[in-house]
């Protein structure tokens, strides 16, 4: 059996050509190697030279992947509107998101990695010239699996993992809010998404999560998928619940999109993220992509696809002559990256700006991922016009169901989702935009290093944190914390699936020296010790 290795190196070859490496020493030798049939330990040594390949110097790109790398290279942007819409305006903007979406999704899932090419020749054999309706189904043409996705055949959005992941996204909202963290969301992937159910990026996370590497690690090993669509299909719910925050949507996906992507595969998640965000308050396509665009780096390929579409779509009408542009220079990508089909996405809203029904169906004739980018483009244009603003044709015929592959969440009402999605959103809205920690300043501050009977602890006073070497326990906030020369009182929860086991300790500083216990006792029995290893000063 072929190793990891040697199953991932050619496309790993092709992601690292794609992020701007030097490829002419190294290709030739996996060729070869590939070739002869080389062994594991050839193939091991092959693929840790490659993926150590640094970008080159003569890039003109510029493509950080952690959050602050990638808000310092973005331009500016409003960051927050002001969102006056009340709950019953709320929710049916936030109903028409999933409405608009499933439609989308709908819509393209007969056809789904269908090039253009192909899509036109079967319109054409249906007899259709001009697609106004869900594709009709055809026995030796669309898989049997499919038809519930048919023209005249469909009686509720059927399974689709471009619908799965918004609702894997609210049960992590759902449980942890503000706190919600990359962790959280691959815990989530664990307990409720079958693994037969994901795949490619999400696929290899999944994988990664069981032999204990996580976030951002989860991304990255034997990963060649890290910059494919697979991000980018689940942003909607983070930008249903920061309505006219931009900002904090796309912090939001971030966590997210950093558990299964890289670079571009990450921009792509926070881009829809904050333009969903942004469709709650503008009407204005071009204000929404341009705010989109302001919460990613302006020098990544990603942005720069976006802007040539801007560009194309300013100049001509006609989705073909646009999609000809795009695939002329965007369509060596696969057929599933994030860059081609964000474009894609962008030619879409454009063109549906005023008109839903042309917005879906341009995207999805279009080719390539079909269900996930007109499912992108029917959720922002959804969350714009609201559920109520939509086109009965392509919302009525789900009656309010959607199937799902996520654990007790299999048969859902559309309606139930958006309303327990408003809370969320509210919730969110309640608290603090960015939740503060608890912290110290002054005598007590700093990171410290503690002995505890479960291993090494890192606890940072001064951002309010502790962290645990066990890792499958997320970094934590404290929850209390104070200091009375030499008392130091904190407390933190543990997270324990839908709760929190609440931990207090209580002790002495005595300088750079710190001692004391974890209280309930029963449980936590032990003296635990630390010392201040840096003063820490907080970041601003």
């Amino acid at each position: 059996m072929a190793s990891l290795e040697q199953k991932m190196i050619k496309a790993e070859l092709i992601q690292r050509r794609e992020e701007g490496c030097q490829l002419e020493n190294i290709e030739p030798r996996i060729n070869e190697a590939l070739e002869r049939k080389a062994s594991d330990e050839e193939f091991y040594e092959l693929y840790e030279e490659l993926i150590a390949l640094p970008v080159s110097k003569s890039s003109s790109y510029i493509e950080p992947s952690a959050l602050d790398e990638i808000r310092a290279q973005r331009p500016n942007g409003p960051r927050q509107l002001e969102c006056n819409l009340n709950d019953d305006q709320l929710y049916d903007r936030i109903y028409g998101g999933w409405l608009g979406r499933a439609a989308g999704c709908a819509l393209g899932k007969p056809v789904e990695g269908w090039p253009k090419k192909r899509i036109d020749d079967y319109l054409e054999e249906m007899g259709i010239e001009r697609l106004v309706d869900y594709i009709p189904f055809h026995e030796k043409k669309i898989p049997e699996v499919l038809k519930t996705s048919t023209r005249g055949n469909i009686t509720f959005m059927d399974r689709d993992d471009d619908m799965d992941f918004p609702i894997l996204g609210l049960l992590a909202l759902e449980r942890k809010g503000v706190d919600f963290t990359a962790r959280t969301m691959a815990h989530i992937w664990l307990e409720y998404m079958p693994f037969s159910t994901l795949y490619t990026a999400e696929n290899v996370a999944y994988r990664n999560f069981v032999m204990s590497l996580w976030p951002p690690e989860s991304a990255r090993f034997r990963n060649p998928f890290r910059e494919w669509i697979g991000a980018q299909i689940r942003a909607d719910i983070f930008g249903y619940v920061a309505p006219g925050n931009p900002d904090k949507a796309a912090e939001l996906a971030f966590y997210d999109g950093s558990i299964s992507h890289d670079k571009n595969g990450i921009y792509g998640e926070m881009f829809v993220a904050s333009m969903l965000a942004a469709a709650f308050v503008s009407s204005d396509i071009e204000e929404i992509i341009a705010i989109g665009l302001s919460e990613i780096p302006k020098s990544s390929r990603l942005a720069e696809a976006v802007n040539d579409t801007l560009v194309w779509c300013r100049e001509d009408k006609n989705w073909e002559v646009i999609w000809g542009k795009i695939y002329e220079k965007y369509g060596h990508y696969h057929g599933v990256h994030t860059i081609n089909n964000a474009a894609l996405v962008v030619m879409g809203l454009m063109l549906g700006a005023d008109d839903y029904e042309r917005g879906i169906t341009a995207t999805v004739r279009a080719g390539w991922d079909t269900d996930c980018t007109a499912a992108t483009v029917g959720s922002i244009l959804g969350v714009m016009r609201g559920a109520a603003d939509l086109p009965k044709k392509w919302i009525q015929v789900f009656n309010d169901r959607l199937v799902s592959a996520v654990r007790n969440e299999n048969n859902n009402k559309i309606s139930d989702l958006a309303r327990r999605t408003l809370v969320v959103a509210r919730e969110l809205q309640m608290k603090s935009e960015r939740k503060q920690a608890v912290s110290l300043a002054g005598e007590a501050s700093g990171i410290w290093e503690l002995d505890s009977p479960w291993g090494p602890q890192v606890l940072n006073l001064t951002e309010g944190m502790i962290s645990w070497a066990m890792e499958e326990v997320d970094d934590m906030k404290l929850t209390s914390c104070s200091f009375q020369n030499p008392e130091l009182k904190f407390g933190y929860g543990i997270p324990k699936g839908s709760w929190d086991f609440e931990v207090e300790f209580v002790g002495t500083i005595d300088g750079d020296d710190l001692e004391g216990v974890y209280y309930p006792d029963t449980i936590f029995n032990g003296t635990i010790k630390g010392k201040r290893i840096s003063k820490g000063e907080k970041k601003e």
